[in-house]
């Protein structure tokens, strides 16, 4: 009891501690706002909206960031210490550098701004209400341990303000249907793609007998592929809002207002190739590989830290407008008194998001890390490469096809697939399956005969010595075999019991994506008529 009182204390000593943490950087905000924006009319507003965006940054790094640390984390090749450090840098590093100066404070679309009629006031209340209620959502799913998108929480908590402000003829449907339809074309590809390396990299590498030379020619290639992706991935995505500002320095680019395929994959090929040489170079110089899927495993340490440095600094570029985006567009119509569709973003409030992002991942973080990382299914380096592989490599098809996805969706997908390819390739868990049928089969057929000797000796007319001594004999042969039998269908129950990829978590996951937006949405329409109870 001792013990158990003294660790209670000690975690609660913890939990208060994050706790007091989590207000500090919410009420340094909420002064800082107030104060900043003082002499401006409904400058409460913009106040409390600024503790709104706090709050949903800091549950966007609490549960959204996971995805670019977790297989890292899960493999072993980052302690957790380590991947929150790098995590918050370069989530920071994004969102500071790359977030850009203007940000469509309707995400994607949603709703029809117009609808608003020019009133300011309830385009305030609904802004406000999607960041209070997609924050809650996330914290929710945070605390059940779900990795859910940030994306669709903030799509969700602005369609259902916007309906509770004006009705369902705000939204955008078509395009809600095509986020509707990235829940089953992010998992799908992110895991496909993922198995896809996972498999390659086995056949290549693993099922090789010498697997260091083996090694030696493809990790380079590997290394090389995961270059171009990030980089180009990184040029699409992460560099997109500052791009205008690229062009005007590098002024050999094609004067667009963001990079195209082409440009970015040119970039990426240019590093793919240095990579390459440089990798190639390094093996042919190391000793000492040991001769195994863990020697193997090692090779891939170093480029899975880049990748989750990278994951997070394009992840704090784009997402950071999950929590900004609502704020910003409060804070221009605060201070101009109208509505727009795109609004200039303060260096306040991308601080908000970058500092909340960091802050939220550094105190509640590692709860989701330790889901996608080690939760769903085992991971070890190759695994997680070919998790982040898939992260890089599924954007870049989707931004070129048009397709809606999700970051979170494709990094928890990829750890389903390589999960999935698993249990389909673990060929020692399918043969010994096999064996264990085909014995019981066996034995079933002994059984019978046994069975059937027995029941024509006791049936027999004038038994002699032998027949009595062979039918004690055949009972105890039957019992022997009955036991025998009985032990086989035990380890063919457990054989099949085993699964790599956990089912619980994997309904668990699913049902919070299904549910994220219309959550959302509903929490949103009810903040915003509490709101508007309030103030009218």
């Amino acid at each position: 009891m001792k013990k158990m009182e003294k660790e209670a204390l000690k975690r609660s000593g913890v939990d208060f501690r994050r706790l007091g943490f989590a207000l500090f950087f919410l009420v340094s905000v909420l002064v800082y706002s107030s104060v900043s924006s003082g002499g401006i009319p409904n400058s409460m507003f913009l106040a409390i909206a600024a503790l709104f965006g706090a709050y949903m940054a800091m549950n966007i790094g609490a549960n959204d960031v996971a995805n670019n640390v977790g297989p890292a984390v899960g493999s072993k090749a980052l302690t957790m210490g380590g991947a929150i450090v790098i995590a918050a840098i370069f989530e920071a590093a994004g969102a500071l550098i790359a977030g850009g100066d203007v940000v469509k404070t309707i995400k994607k679309g949603i709703i029809d701004i117009s609808a608003f009629g020019g009133n300011v006031d309830p385009f305030i209340w609904a802004m406000m209400a999607a960041l209070l209620a997609a924050a809650l959502w996330l914290n929710f799913a945070t605390m059940m341990k779900a990795p859910v998108s940030t994306t669709h929480s903030i799509v969700g908590g602005v369609m259902g303000a916007g309906i509770a402000a004006a009705g369902f003829s705000i939204v955008a449907w078509g395009t809600m249907g095509k986020i509707a339809a990235s829940w089953i074309i992010s998992p799908v590809l992110g895991g496909v793609i993922a198995a896809l390396f996972l498999y390659s990299i086995k056949k290549s590498i693993i099922f090789q007998d010498d697997k260091i030379t083996a090694a030696k020619k493809w990790v380079p290639v590997y290394v090389a592929v995961m270059s171009w992706a990030f980089v180009t991935y990184l040029t699409l995505k992460g560099l997109k809002k500052v791009w205008p500002h690229i062009v005007d320095v590098l002024v050999f680019l094609p004067d667009t207002d963001k990079p195209t395929f082409l440009v970015a994959s040119t970039f990426g090929l240019i590093i793919g190739v240095v990579v390459y040489g440089l990798v190639k170079s390094h093996m042919h110089q190391k000793e000492g590989i040991e001769n195994s899927r863990a020697g193997v495993n090692m090779l891939f340490t170093i480029p899975l830290i880049f990748a989750a440095a990278l994951l997070s600094f394009a992840h704090g570029a784009n997402d950071v407008a999950n929590a900004i985006g609502p704020l910003a567009a409060i804070s221009d119509a605060v201070t101009t008194g109208g509505i727009s569709a795109k609004a200039e973003i303060p260096l306040w409030v991308m601080a908000v998001g970058a500092i909340g992002i960091s802050i939220g991942l550094a105190l509640y973080g590692p709860k989701l890390i330790k889901t996608v990382g080690s939760e769903i299914t085992e991971l070890d380096q190759m695994r997680a490469f070919s998790v982040a592989m898939a992260a890089a490599i599924t954007v870049i098809i989707a931004s070129q096809l048009g397709l809606p996805v999700s970051s979170t969706h494709i990094a928890v997908g990829g750890v389903f697939g390589v999960g999935f390819l698993r249990e389909w390739m673990d060929s020692g868990i399918s043969h010994e399956i096999r064996e264990e049928k085909e014995m019981i089969a066996d034995e079933k057929k002994v059984l019978k005969a046994f069975k059937s000797e027995l029941k024509a000796l006791e049936e027999k007319q004038g038994k002699i010595q032998e027949d009595y001594e062979r039918i004690v004999e055949l009972y105890k042969l039957i019992v022997a075999e009955e036991e025998t039998l009985k032990a086989a269908k035990k380890h063919l129950k457990n054989a099949e019991k085993v699964k790599y990829v956990k089912r619980d978590a994997v309904k668990k996951i699913i049902a919070a994506w299904i549910i994220t937006v219309p959550a959302a949405a509903l929490l949103s329409a009810l903040i915003f008529f509490v709101i508007k109870g309030m103030l009218t």
